[in-house]
């Protein structure tokens, strides 16, 4: 198995941690919340393996890149500059872009943004969708009609910190569990669309009787030592930045999505539930397959790493992208 290295890079103002394997053209793997480049653990020496030089990076905010202080720091369109400067510092023309969750909003806009630095991009568990007519968080509220809303609940600065650093490893097991295909089949369904709103986010969130096979307790190590470092307040300023982004990127001329594309998701995946992938199946001229997993949940390269690394390998060789 090809070993997995890691360096520190100069991006954007800041000091990015990134995780790699393997020579030849270059695979940015963006990682979502609450997770950090450890998310792609399998994917790294696989891609290698297949001939690419895969990074994974632990974006601003979260694991060993820096934690800036201002919420503002947090922007997507700030956070598409900083794989912007790292393609830049590793001499690369062109990258393909794959994200998970945050990493997929990410990873489309910057495809969206910086049309001539991407080969091919790749969206897990969250589609493409067009800029909405109102500010994400005035579609929050209308959608919650009343119910708790997990991302309203994350706006609050401090708030969600608090609950979730209370204790680290229990918080990530339930939300790892909760969001995961191993839960009840309606929990899902509770928590984003029946949960009073008057309770907090870890309520009614259940937890592991056991350990799943495709988390360890390595891997609960792992995410819990880099949350005990960084806590979680960069890692939600992601969320406190979305109406500012709606705002920017009304400002901006915005290029289609027209290089080659790929959706893998969960047949149990929240963002699938209630996402919609059907404008991104009219927008993007070049979506060449859209891949749900069945009995899968949000983690999807984490639930069923053979499959996600089998789809993206074969859309990268059809692609021909070597």
């Amino acid at each position: 198995m090809t070993n997995i290295t890691h360096q520190q890079i100069q991006t954007n103002g800041i000091t990015m941690h990134i995780a790699e394997a393997g020579n030849g053209h270059l695979v940015v793997l963006l990682h979502g919340f609450p997770e950090v480049w450890y998310a792609w653990r399998h994917q790294l020496p696989a891609l290698a393996e297949a001939g690419y030089h895969a990074i994974a990076p632990d974006l601003r905010g979260y694991g060993e890149t820096d934690i800036p202080d201002t919420i503002d720091s947090y922007s997507t369109i700030t956070m598409t500059e900083d794989i912007r400067g790292l393609l830049n510092a590793l001499n690369a023309e062109k990258a393909v872009i794959i994200g998970h969750d945050i990493g997929a909003h990410i990873a489309w806009l910057f495809a969206e943004l910086y049309p001539q630095r991407v080969s091919a991009v790749v969206g897990l568990s969250v589609a493409w969708h067009p800029r909405a007519d109102l500010p994400p968080s005035q579609l929050v509220k209308r959608a919650a009609h009343g119910k708790f809303s997990m991302f309203q609940y994350f706006l609050e600065p401090g708030l969600a910190e608090s609950e979730l650093e209370t204790d680290i490893r229990d918080s990530l097991r339930r939300f790892l569990y909760s969001l995961s295909g191993d839960a009840p089949a309606d929990l899902v369904s509770y928590l984003f669309t029946g949960k009073p709103a008057e309770l907090k986010l870890l309520d009614e969130m259940q937890d592991f009787t056991t350990l799943p096979d495709w988390l360890t307790e390595t891997d609960l190590n792992y995410y819990v030592r880099a949350y005990q470092r960084t806590g979680f307040g960069g890692a939600l300023n992601f969320y406190r930045n979305k109406d500012r982004d709606w705002q920017e990127l009304g400002r901006k001329q915005i290029a289609n999505v027209s290089q080659p594309s790929l959706f893998i998701g969960g047949e149990r995946d929240c963002s699938v539930i209630f996402g919609s992938v059907e404008p991104m199946k009219t927008a993007l001229p070049n979506l060449r397959k859209l891949v749900i997993l069945p009995s899968c949940g949000h983690w999807v390269q984490e639930e069923q790493p053979e499959e996600v690394t089998t789809a993206i390998i074969d859309f990268l060789q059809q692609e021909d992208i070597r």
